[in-house]
C-alpha cells in the first residue's frame, strides 16, 4: 500500500507564510513531420502542461500548495506523477522536494529493474540467462516458453530491446492474431518513447480483445502525449463495457486532480469508494480534499478510517496530527505528531513533520517554539523552501533584515514555483527603499500566482512610484 502522503499547510499574516513563438521555416516543417510533437499553446482545460486554465474552478496555491509542475499536491503519492516537468535542466538536477513530485526524469528508469520475479535471482558465477547468445527466433515458435521469456527479458533484465525482438517474432509467429503479444509491443514502443506507435498497438489489442489492462495502457500514452481530455473518453468509453471497474473511475479521478478540477475528482472517488470501501487512495485523496476546504473534521474521519484498515505509517499520523490540530482537538495533536516522528522512515519525512509542528507552534502564538521547529526542518532537509521563507518571516519580525533576505532569495531558488518567496522578498525590498528589486520579485510572485490580490495592489503601487520618479 502506497502512504498517504503529508498535508502541508500555510498560514496568512502581513508577510506569507507558506506552508509568440518565432520558429523558422525549417523548425516549422520539423513540428509538420514529428508525429509526437504537441501544440505549443494549448487550449483552456485540454493540456496537464497548463493545470490552472482548468474551467473546474481549483483551489488557488494561497489556499492549497502546489508542486513544480504548477499542480496541486495530491493526497497520495504515485508513481506516474512523481517526475513533475522541471522547466530547466538546472531545477531538474537539483530536485527541491516540495511534496516529493519532482524528481529528475532520468531516475524513473530506475524503477522499472527488477519489478518482474524476485525468485528469479542471478547466480553468483554469472546471469540466469545469458540473452546475447539466445536464438530468440527459436524460441518464439514455442508460444508458452517465449510469453515467460519475455516476462523476464522485459521486467527482470530490463533489456527492452531485446524483449521487443522477442515480441516482433512471437507475434509474426502468431500470424498477429494474439492480442498478448500486441500488448507487450505496446509495453516496449512505451518504454522507448514511441507512443504514436505504442498507440497503434493497443488499438490493434483492443479490437481483438476487449481488456481494462490494455485501455489503461492506452490512458498512459494519450497522458504523456498530453492529450488528457482523450484519456478520460477511452475511460468512460471503459466503463460502458466494464460497469463499475475500479481502475477506470480512479484513473479518471486522477486526471481530473491533475487538471486542477477538485470538485469532479472528488465526485469520481466518491464512486471510486462505493465500489470499493477500502480504496486508500481515493480515502486519502478525499480527505485531503476535505483539509484543504477548511472541513478538518470531516478530514479526521477520513484519516481515522485509514487508521481502522491498518494503514500505520509517518505520513497518516501527521495529517491526523494536523486535522486534530485545525479541528481543536488539542489533547491528540502532539501525540499524533510524536508517533509520527517515531515512525518516519528517512529524513524527509521526519522535516514533513517537524515543519507542519512549526505551524502549530504558529497557530499558539509560541514563535521561539516555531523558529527551533523551521530549524530542525532544515537540519533533516536543507532543500526544504517552505522552511527557508517561514524562517525569513521570524527573522523580519525580530528586523534581522539581512538574514530573512538571505533565506527569502534561498527559497526562491529552490522552489522557482512557490509565490510566497517572491512576494515576501517583494515586501522587503520595498520596505528597505530598494523599488527595483521589489517590482522584479513582485512581477515573479504574479507569475507564480496570477490571482494574489497583494502582489497586484503592491505591483500597482511601484508604478505609481515610478511615475512619480
Amino acid at each position: 500500500i502506497q502512504a498517504a502522503w503529508s498535508l502541508k499547510t500555510r498560514a496568512l499574516t502581513e508577510m506569507v507564510y507558506v506552508d509568440e513563438i518565432d520558429m523558422d521555416q525549417e523548425g516549422i516543417a520539423e513540428m509538420i513531420l514529428d508525429e509526437n510533437a504537441i501544440a505549443q499553446v494549448a487550449r483552456p482545460g485540454t493540456s496537464l502542461k497548463l493545470p490552472g486554465t482548468s474551467q473546474g474552478g481549483g483551489p488557488s496555491p494561497a489556499v492549497r500548495p502546489v508542486t513544480q509542475s504548477g499542480r496541486p499536491i495530491t493526497g497520495f503519492v504515485r508513481p506516474s506523477t512523481q517526475s513533475g516537468r522541471p522547466s530547466t535542466m538546472e531545477q531538474a538536477i537539483r530536485t527541491p522536494r516540495t511534496a516529493l513530485t519532482a524528481r529528475p526524469l532520468t531516475s524513473a528508469s530506475g524503477g522499472y529493474v527488477r519489478l518482474g520475479t524476485a525468485s528469479m535471482l542471478t547466480n553468483p558465477d554469472g546471469p540466469f540467462i545469458n540473452l546475447s547468445r539466445l536464438n530468440l527466433a527459436k524460441y518464439a515458435q514455442k508460444p508458452k516458453l517465449a510469453k515467460a521469456l519475455f516476462e523476464y527479458i522485459f521486467h527482470h533484465e530490463n533489456d527492452v530491446k531485446n524483449a521487443l525482438d522477442l515480441a516482433a517474432l512471437a507475434t509474426e509467429h502468431a500470424q498477429f492474431k494474439d492480442w498478448w503479444w500486441k500488448v507487450q509491443i505496446g509495453k516496449c514502443y512505451y518504454r522507448l518513447g514511441l507512443y504514436r506507435e505504442a498507440e497503434k498497438q493497443f488499438k490493434s489489442a483492443l479490437k481483438q480483445q476487449d481488456m481494462v489492462d490494455t485501455i489503461l495502457y492506452l490512458a498512459k500514452v494519450y497522458l504523456r502525449l498530453d492529450q488528457p481530455v482523450t484519456a478520460l473518453n477511452l475511460f468512460k468509453q471503459g466503463l460502458d463495457r466494464f460497469p463499475g471497474e475500479v481502475t477506470l473511475i480512479c484513473g479518471i479521478a486522477r486526471i481530473y486532480e491533475e487538471m486542477n478540477n477538485i470538485s469532479s475528482a472528488a465526485e469520481y472517488y466518491k464512486d471510486v469508494l462505493k465500489q470499493d470501501n477500502t480504496h486508500v487512495e481515493a480515502i486519502a485523496c478525499i480527505g485531503s480534499n476535505h483539509f484543504y476546504s477548511d472541513q478538518p473534521e470531516i478530514a479526521l474521519r477520513f484519516y481515522r478510517r485509514l487508521l481502522q484498515m491498518g494503514v500505520y505509517n509517518c505520513q497518516l499520523f501527521n495529517n491526523l496530527g494536523l486535522c486534530c490540530f485545525y479541528a481543536q482537538q488539542y489533547d491528540m495533536t502532539l501525540s499524533s505528531f510524536e508517533r509520527a516522528l517515531f515512525l518516519a522512515e528517512n529524513e524527509e519525512e521526519t522535516a514533513d513533520v517537524w515543519y507542519n509542528l512549526g505551524h502549530v507552534a504558529v497557530g499558539i502564538g509560541d514563535l521561539n517554539l516555531a523558529y527551533q521547529c523551521f530549524k530542525l526542518t532544515l537540519v533533516n532537509n536543507n532543500d526544504y523552501a517552505e522552511a527557508y521563507n517561514n524562517l525569513a518571516v521570524l527573522e523580519m519580525r525580530k528586523g534581522h533584515i539581512e538574514q530573512a533576505r538571505a533565506l527569502l532569495q534561498t527559497a526562491s531558488s529552490l522552489a522557482p514555483h512557490m509565490y510566497e518567496p517572491h512576494f515576501n522578498f517583494a515586501i522587503l525590498s520595498e520596505k528597505v527603499g530598494d523599488l527595483q528589486r521589489s517590482y522584479t520579485a513582485a512581477q515573479k510572485s504574479e507569475e507564480a500566482f496570477p490571482g494574489h490580490v497583494d502582489t497586484q495592489q503592491l505591483i500597482k503601487q511601484l508604478k505609481e512610484h515610478f511615475a512619480m520618479l
